[in-house]
């Protein structure tokens, strides 16, 4: 398998070098408006902000800016294809402007503007961004109707573009089920709320360019690019910063484009696809012991799983996971300005192969035949039923 990708470092405004519904998932942070350290990138495209905000008119400020942002989602409804989704991860802003301390909704305003340009809404994700700084609590603290109540978390809007995407052809098919995630995954991940994420430390190659990035985690486009997409599909960020859309991507083995207004961060890009190759080996070896661990868990409580992966041998909770399949990533290149291929193993991963008597990673007995329920165990053998590494 291999896939490609480029980044563009211009304004994703316009975003004309790809063409119309070539886009399978958006996976993007924009920059926030009234965060004031993002006030500069917004006054360069409108310089009227500046005056707004000089003359404290905060609400006049917050729409100039998410005016700038319209014209990207616009972009972004053009370039998907039909069930297609976009995933917009965005915080809200709070900021004193004159003396008036209030909250500037930013996911409400983004949403608003989807909804009214034709995306359909479907259930978002919340994660907690929590703080431990001494100052985290904000107003008169313990005196009442004063003190706020502190802002922690970030939305994750979920969009789509028309109907619900259909797969038809043996491929797509095929592909589909080879892209499937683990049932106690499909658990965590497709919560709500997630509570198991903290906001990433960056490593950058100045402070300014560090000033301006507001990079998240790997592990949230990780996740959103297995939950709404298969491999091989393209994934978009128009806010690419840091990279680590496009290394997420190649990771979880879809195509990417970026788009970057800044090209100071195109250091921070090529130091990211350096160190891509070991980063999603150790992802994937993450999630596969990780399964191993819930493998364990479950038979040494005495239940039990019904069927075995076809590629690895070892059990998993449904028949959908049985064709599930990690592709090693083998090499990265560069092919042309800012445009790379990624080569990857179709073969599973040899550490994590176990027979029908489970003689390498697992210990469970031969009655697990492919695809069929195995045998109720009586009480007395659960002990001896049990899986250890």
């Amino acid at each position: 398998m291999e896939t490609t990708h480029r980044i563009f470092f211009q304004n994703s405004n316009d975003m004309s070098a790809l063409s119309p519904a070539s886009v399978d998932l958006v996976v993007t942070s924009p920059p926030y408006p009234m965060i004031q350290m993002w006030d500069e990138v917004f006054i360069d495209l409108n310089p009227a902000i500046r005056k707004a905000l000089a003359d404290q008119r905060g609400m006049a400020a917050f729409e100039m800016m998410h005016k700038e942002l319209d014209c990207v989602w616009e972009e972004v409804l053009r370039l998907l294809k039909f069930g297609g989704l976009a995933c917009i991860n965005i915080g809200d802003a709070t900021r004193t402007i004159g003396n008036d301390f209030m909250l500037y909704p930013n996911h409400s305003r983004i949403l608003a503007k989807m909804l009214d340009i034709g995306f359909s809404a479907l259930p978002e994700i919340l994660w907690r961004k929590q703080t431990n700084a001494p100052n985290k609590f904000m107003g008169s603290g313990m005196l009442p109707a004063g003190a706020y109540v502190t802002l922690e978390h970030e939305h994750i809007l979920i969009l789509r573009k028309g109907p619900k995407r259909e797969f038809r052809s043996a491929i797509e098919k095929r592909i589909r089920r080879e892209s499937a995630i683990f049932w106690e995954e499909r658990n965590a991940w497709y919560s709500d709320v997630w509570f198991d994420l903290k906001g990433t430390t960056q490593k950058m190659a100045t402070d300014d360019v560090r000033h301006r990035s507001a990079a998240f985690p790997f592990e949230i486009p990780y996740r959103l690019i297995n939950m709404f997409s298969v491999k091989e599909d393209r994934v978009l960020d128009p806010f690419l910063g840091t990279g680590t859309t496009m290394l997420a991507a190649i990771a979880a083995g879809r195509h990417s484009n970026g788009f970057e207004i800044e090209p100071d961060f195109r250091k921070a890009n090529l130091s990211g696809l350096t160190e891509v190759k070991e980063l999603a080996k150790v992802k994937t070896a993450n999630r596969l012991d990780n399964h191993m661990a819930f493998v364990n868990q479950r038979y040494a409580s005495g239940s039990k799983l019904k069927y075995r992966n076809k590629h690895y041998g070892f059990p998993v909770m449904t028949n959908q996971e049985t064709e599930l399949l990690f592709n090693t990533l083998e090499s990265i290149a560069e092919t042309g300005d800012n445009t790379f291929k990624v080569c990857y193993c179709d073969k599973p991963q040899e550490k994590y192969v176990t027979d029908q008597e489970g003689s390498k990673r697992l210990k469970f007995f031969s009655c697990l035949d492919d695809n069929k329920p195995e045998a109720e165990p009586s009480p007395k053998k659960n002990i001896q039923r049990r899986l250890f590494d």
